[in-house]
């Protein structure tokens, strides 16, 4: 299962560079590209503990560094809400995230869909990665301790 689970996580992480460089926006890491759609998803600014806590990130630096230099490519800039720093999208932000939506929808989506696979069962299945992630999240407390 762990190796299926790092085979997938290579693959997803491959599509995504690739989807966003055909998407336009060459460079970017997958990080990065988690965090543009992330602060694109409901167009309501994010602080860095909100995009930390939904991507199951502890290290707020790896963060940090990824929205600055996603300021300078211009795709999302930061605010500021009282203390907490936010970040938005741009508009350029937005025009490469619906690029990569119509670039996902073309190349996987409809792969996916002539593979016959049931949509509840992705839903079952997605279901069952969100249950792992909070194991292995728990192992980790866990080994921290001893």
């Amino acid at each position: 299962m762990e190796f299926a689970l790092t085979m997938a996580n290579h693959a997803f992480q491959r599509w995504m560079v690739r989807c966003m460089t055909a998407a336009g926006m060459p460079g970017l890491t997958p990080l990065e590209i988690l965090i543009v759609h992330l602060v694109h998803h409901r167009e309501r600014a994010k602080s860095l503990a909100d995009i930390c806590l939904v991507l199951n990130i502890e290290d707020t630096h790896l963060v940090n560094y990824a929205v600055k230099k996603l300021e300078k490519q211009r795709l999302v800039r930061s605010g500021r809400s009282g203390k907490e720093k936010t970040i938005t999208i741009t508009e350029a932000g937005q025009g490469y995230c619906a690029q990569y939506g119509r670039v996902r929808e073309a190349l996987l989506v409809r792969s996916v869909q002539q593979m016959g696979v049931d949509p509840a069962e992705l839903s079952r299945l997605a279901a069952l990665l969100r249950a792992l992630s909070g194991g292995y999240d728990q192992a980790a407390r866990g080994a921290a301790a001893i």
